[in-house]
């Protein structure tokens, strides 16, 4: 034990004994005392074992630097995702990419390949988390190494999480341990407008490698959760919205106030001071005040990036796409777990949809499976569904959220889909993830299973090619105290 956390230890020993021997001598008195002062001296121990805990949290980085050499994965039962099932299949990796993928009969494997025997093995692509807070918390009572969200405004989209993205939390390996390769790293939804998303690879040499797309899509929510000043946070300054009404007149200034911006830098034109005194401002243009907020929602407004739009009630999707249409926004619907009388209106946007977590409850009124059939109600009406875990504390068990939704309607193909090929294309990345498709990254999962099954063990995970040690803090904890034989 680190000697600063003894001598604590010690001291609150001593202060407990103090008052033990204070006490009236009494027998049962005495035991009781006994019992206390050992509790607290646990409670200490406990307390101080997890802020030191979240302070030195730091998990072992992989780094996936390209290596020379072909692996090749043969025997197992490939899920391509785009082209089916192949019973008895082969895949070949080389150079961080997949180059090929079918049946055993028709992919010739090199000779100087490494093998893989995957025989009685699914093989699939590496899973895709659509909304996460992977890197910003790590334990989430101890608010020193919580970085989910900036409170000091509510409009804030040139905030970018991969300034506070942490890339050694003890997460990513529990996380990698069950198949999922890749996230999207978002700020907490208690904010209108938080921030930018960033998209991540699970393994790395450094933060840098791990960053795939830094600033991905734009964080914007509606209706409960942003409601900050009814809170009681805005109290008196009237500095953040109460009411939905709030929220939405807050969020329409923004998007104008950046898009006179635009027009003011296209003309060369502005009413800052910069126009005044001649000056160029730092996009080089006459009286253009470089302004970061309205910045960094010009990508957004051109279309170029989606809108991920955080809702859950049906009438907030109503009031939040109508300003989203105003501005032409490329919107993603996200959350949506309360939203069911609206779906057929949902289904006319053509957007898709981000739904989870799939294990929140159903509010009064609404069937016990309300939630769990969602992904298979919108997709009834042809919408594209992915399903995200939104916290730590879910992440894990992704996969399970997936089958869940089968078990309540959505096609396995769907679900497999929803957390693979579809939030790769929602953000942009299809191209190189989400299937097992030659000329993809070799983002490669070999389990003993069914991978939306919770009996299924995840046997190896390769990112970029390169074999990841298969190893979490559980695990380390596990062989380091189980009796040795």
């Amino acid at each position: 034990m680190n000697k600063n956390y003894s001598v604590i230890l010690s001291e609150a020993s001593k202060r407990a004994q103090r008052v033990e021997g204070a006490q009236p001598k009494n027998p049962e008195g005495a035991r009781a005392r006994h019992t206390a002062t050992l509790l607290f001296n646990l409670c200490t121990l406990a307390a101080i074992s997890m802020v030191a805990t979240a302070a030195h949290a730091q998990a072992i980085m992989v780094d996936t630097t390209i290596k020379p050499g072909i692996t090749a994965i043969v025997g197992g039962k490939l899920l391509t995702v785009t082209h089916g099932t192949i019973e008895n299949g082969v895949l070949l990796m080389e150079n961080g990419k997949i180059t090929a993928a079918g049946p055993a009969a028709s992919v010739k494997v090199p000779k100087n390949a490494t093998i893989i025997d995957a025989k009685g093995m699914t093989v699939y692509p590496g899973l895709i988390d659509a909304e996460t807070n992977l890197g910003l918390t790590e334990v989430a009572s101890d608010q020193v190494n919580n970085d989910l969200v900036e409170t000091s405004e509510e409009i804030f989209p040139n905030m970018h999480v991969y300034d506070a993205f942490h890339a050694e939390t003890e997460h990513i390996p529990i996380d990698r341990y069950n198949g999922i390769t890749n996230a999207v790293v978002a700020p907490r939804a208690s904010d209108t407008m938080p921030g930018q998303d960033s998209f991540i690879q699970l393994a790395g040499r450094d933060r840098d490698q791990m960053l795939l797309n830094r600033d991905v899509s734009l964080a914007m929510n509606f209706g409960n959760g942003p409601k900050r000043g009814g809170r009681g946070e805005g109290a008196g300054g009237g500095r953040y919205p109460s009411t939905r009404m709030g929220e939405i007149t807050q969020l329409r200034q923004a998007l104008i106030d950046a898009q006179e911006y635009m027009k003011a830098r296209a003309s060369g034109t502005s009413k800052s001071d910069d126009t005044a005194s001649g000056k160029e401002g730092k996009g080089g243009k006459p009286g253009s005040k470089f302004d970061l907020k309205n910045e960094a929602l010009i990508p957004y407004l051109k279309g170029e990036r989606p809108v991920i739009i955080g809702v859950e009630e049906g009438h907030d999707v109503e009031a939040i796409m109508e300003l989203a249409q105003e501005f032409h926004l490329k919107v993603v619907l996200s959350r949506l777990t309360h939203a069911q009388g609206v779906l057929d209106k949902i289904a006319s946007y053509h957007v898709p949809v981000i739904v989870g977590p799939i294990y929140e409850l159903p509010e009064a009124g609404e069937r016990y499976d309300a939630v769990y059939s969602l992904p298979a109600e919108l997709q009834k009406r042809g919408v594209k569904v992915t399903i995200a875990s939104y916290d730590n504390e879910f992440l894990r068990n992704l996969p399970y959220a997936a089958g869940y939704a089968v078990a309540y309607g959505l096609p396995y193909d769907e679900a497999l889909k929803s957390i693979t090929l579809y939030p790769a294309e929602i953000f942009g990345v299809a191209d190189k993830l989400g299937s097992l498709d030659a000329g993809k990254t070799a983002n490669v999962v070999i389990a003993n299973g069914d991978p939306l099954d919770v009996r299924t063990n995840v046997k190896q995970v390769y990112i970029d090619g390169i074999a990841i040690p298969m190893v979490t803090r559980q695990t380390r904890l596990r062989d380091e105290y189980t009796p040795k034989q």
